[in-house]
């Protein structure tokens, strides 16, 4: 057998994604809450245990099985597997045993759902297969994950009769399998024919090398590069290769914001024009892609929705057939054509293609991230790409992490009365318990312990999904919809309760109070997502230091680390960092914003041109701003709003293209939309001042990661604000030199980075710096730009 599985192309697919991809039929219809979505919780996987610890000692829990199909013509292996919750004998029968934990009434089930009772048939014909069996006996157990209230159902089955069944099943999916094996061949003598699209930069072939053998190890690699390097195209050329010598299976590239899924989209661009057969999609967020004004994911209210799942396996194989490239507007166009939900759509695509373009959610975030790849533990030979990782830290703790807001309890009390008793009751208990502890709360406080919290909101939850399945239409639905998500993540992220995590009660006013479950330290929960996969490339021009990013990102210290030198030439950058003005909280006054005033009127002057000013926040950058309005500057002033909207961004970024007659100084806030992801190559900007050290406010939050770090590193100052703010300060000053072809300065306002330890964390571009005031700091600007090459442009 081994032999001739070698001969032959494998396939590999789950009991699931099989059971799920050829069976599913109908529409749409999210009004219910849906048991797919509540056996993903982790509190299934405990009961899982503890119902398999309860069958006794003869019941063989996790039993992995596996069924393997051949097509003779194509030379072709279907290999399905998956694990079996438990198996046992029962007067003589073998029992398959398929469990599933939910918050529904369990009591209310008449029948098993057809597709639990679909993968309990496939491990039945695969031990059947295995052990010689003439038939098995199917169990479905269904229990509530509250009350442990059980509900089971048999059903008996021949060999034959699952022969035959299974064989059904598998016919109808050699026709995806066949496309598979044909465009991998196609796609792997592409690959082995394809080379880098341009001549190597400095450093660049050396960061490729790294990613290569990084990734044919089954290691992780985190690199630190300056812009220019060209990050992306090192990264995904390299893992491509590998793919084409079998080294991995499907390439994801995650990113933190549209504009880097656009680099990546880029980058695939190229490699096809130099001959590479690869197919990507870029998954966009459902709200983007939803042809309703508000998506309304049912079949009375989108017929897109209505008999979706009938048409949409049709215009997935169209769309595979006919584009290597899957955008949002192709996924629109065809989804307009086959009259199918766009985001589902995009969704079932990315099975069958090469590589994903999608947001970190996708793959680390447990509410939203794809269940056909990563459900279950499940893993496979995918490699990780993770653009601008430095983004990482905060999602990764927001994705984490969970609230419960007393107020929000008394509001979904007001909207359900009248309409469920039990579920008020149980709302009055959690309010009461979180009265309780506001008494005790001045301000914040840690706390060991939410035993109490968790089985209060366990007791909500569970009433919520029987009231959300009774009641479809009611005023306030969104609101309590949010609620029940709310109360979803605050149990998935008890369950996962661990050393990385702090608990902590905050009253911030008399009417407000808050009990968080804060991951301060997510490396655990994000490190196993990695394992899911084979190997990680974490890149960004911002992971200093990279002990801080190894510490947060995976934990794990022997993981490989590159710095790759800038490919631009240092005397076309001047670095000045002033040694007389503070943004120090306690020397905000107005001596020091007129220290500021006078360093940006210093800069604008000493030649026309584009340049950014980024400020520690809007209140600072108004004091500023103001001491213009008296002696106006000689530059025309674009001002940062607060809470922009997409166009106004857009028509904020065209200003830098505008012809103009003095120069442009935008005022910004530092950390904001404008501090990173955004480039303004050549004269549309020639330099940028930041304000400021970059430090986060003092609030509750840093204060219990200071406290953390202080505990587990001996550095909680440094990990909680001064890290952070540093990489604040680097992707704003990043936004300046971004070509060859570019000039330019970067002017540091604070006294504090003359310091050691900040100049300790300068990256090694930096290394020449000069110190100035504000007596010498204009002769400093005219020696630079009068030997710096190129002269000032009419118009950037």
């Amino acid at each position: 057998m081994e032999v001739l599985e070698r001969q032959y192309k494998k396939v590999r697919i789950s009991v699931r994604n099989l059971v799920e991809f050829i069976l599913r039929s109908g529409d749409i219809d999210t009004r219910r809450t849906g048991g797919d979505k509540r056996e993903a919780m982790l509190a299934g996987g405990r009961i899982h245990r503890k119902i398999q610890k309860r069958m006794g000692a003869s019941y063989q829990a996790e039993v992995p099985l596996k069924g393997m199909v051949f097509d003779e013509e194509e030379k072709l292996l279907l290999l399905v597997e998956g694990r079996a919750d438990g198996i046992f004998e029962e007067d003589g029968i073998v029992t398959i045993d398929e469990i599933k934990g939910m918050y529904a009434e369990v009591g209310r089930f008449t029948e098993p759902a057809p597709l639990h009772l679909a993968q309990a048939m496939c491990y039945g014909h695969f031990y059947c297969q295995d052990k010689e069996l003439e038939g098995v006996r199917l169990q479905l157990t269904y229990c509530n994950l509250e009350t442990e209230e059980i509900r089971r159902f048999q059903v008996l089955k021949t060999a034959v009769e699952l022969s035959e069944w299974f064989a059904g099943l598998t016919h109808e999916y050699f026709k995806w399998a066949r496309f598979l094996k044909r465009h991998e061949e196609t796609r792997n003598a592409s690959i082995r024919a394809l080379e880098f699209p341009f001549p190597y930069r400095e450093g660049q072939r050396e960061l490729v090398v790294s990613v290569y053998r990084t990734v044919s190890r089954g290691k992780r690699l985190f690199i630190q590069a300056p812009t220019g390097i060209g990050k992306t195209l090192s990264a995904v050329f390299p893992a491509i290769k590998a793919i084409g010598e079998g080294k991995g299976e499907k390439l994801f590239y995650l990113t933190a914001k549209t504009v880097t899924r656009t680099v990546a989209e880029e980058a695939l661009r190229i490699l096809r024009i130099n001959g590479l057969c690869f197919h990507s999609v870029t998954i966009t967020a459902k709200e983007k892609l939803c042809p309703l004004e508000k998506a309304e994911c049912n079949p009375e209210a989108c017929a897109f929705a209505k008999g979706h799942y009938d048409r949409v396996n049709d215009a997935v194989f169209c769309i595979l057939q006919e584009e290597q490239e899957i955008t949002r507007e192709k996924i629109l166009s065809y989804a307009g054509q086959y009259r199918v939900c766009p985001f589902e759509f995009c969704l079932d695509i990315s099975n069958w293609t090469d590589g994903i373009i999608c947001d970190y959610n996708y793959v680390f975030d447990p509410n939203v991230r794809l269940k056909r790849y990563f459900a279950e533990g499940n893993k496979g030979e995918y490699l990780f790409l993770i653009d601008e990782a430095h983004n990482l830290v905060t999602r990764a703790r927001e994705m984490y992490s969970a609230v419960l807001e007393k107020e929000e309890v008394l509001s979904v009390k007001r909207i359900v009365k009248g309409k469920a008793p039990r579920l008020e009751r149980q709302l009055d208990t959690l309010n009461k318990l979180l009265l309780a502890m506001k008494r005790e709360c001045e301000n914040w406080r840690l706390l060991k312990d939410v035993t109490g919290a968790a089985a209060a909101v366990m007791a909500v939850f569970a009433e919520m999904e029987t009231f959300l399945e009774d009641f479809l239409d009611f005023e306030g639905r969104e609101e309590v919809l949010e609620f029940y998500f709310g109360l979803r993540d605050f149990l998935n992220a008890y369950e996962y309760l661990d050393p990385h995590y702090r608990i902590y009660a905050e009253s911030q006013s008399a009417s407000s109070f808050c009990l968080r479950l804060f991951c301060v330290n997510p490396s655990r929960r994000l490190l196993e997502c990695m394992k899911q996969g084979i190997s990680t490339i974490l890149f960004s021009a911002t992971l200093l230091p990279i002990r801080y990013y190894r510490t947060l990102l995976t934990g794990e210290s022997e993981d490989y680390a590159v710095y790759a030198d800038s490919p631009f030439a240092e005397e076309h950058r001047l670095l000045m960092v002033a040694g007389d003005v503070s943004s120090r909280y306690t020397r905000r006054n107005e001596t020091e914003y007129r220290k500021v005033a006078d360093y940006i009127r210093a800069v604008m002057e000493a030649r026309r041109g584009n340049y950014m000013v980024f400020f520690p926040s809007y209140q600072y950058m108004e004091r500023v701003e103001r001491l213009f309005d008296t002696e106006p500057l000689e530059a025309d002033l674009l001002i940062q709003g607060q809470g922009m909207r997409e166009e106004e961004r857009q028509e904020f970024l065209a200003e830098f293209e505008q012809k103009r007659e003095h120069s442009l100084a935008a005022f910004c806030v530092i950390g904001g939309v404008f501090s990173e992801g955004i480039d303004l190559k050549e004269e549309r900007l020639i330099g940028v001042i930041v304000v400021g050290t970059g430090l986060p406010m003092v609030c509750t939050e840093q204060e219990v990661l200071k406290e953390y770090f202080e505990e587990t590193e001996g550095a909680g100052y440094d990990f909680a604000y001064q890290y952070p703010g540093m990489n604040k300060v680097l992707q704003a000053a990043g936004r300046v030199i971004r070509t060859p072809r570019d000039r330019g300065i970067i002017l540091l306002l604070d006294d504090r980075f003359l310091r050691r330890d900040y100049l300790e964390l300068f990256p090694r571009e930096w290394n020449h710096y000069q110190i100035v005031n504000r007596t010498n700091v204009r002769e400093c600007l005219k020696d630079f730009w009068q030997e710096c090459p190129g002269e000032p442009s009419e118009s950037p």
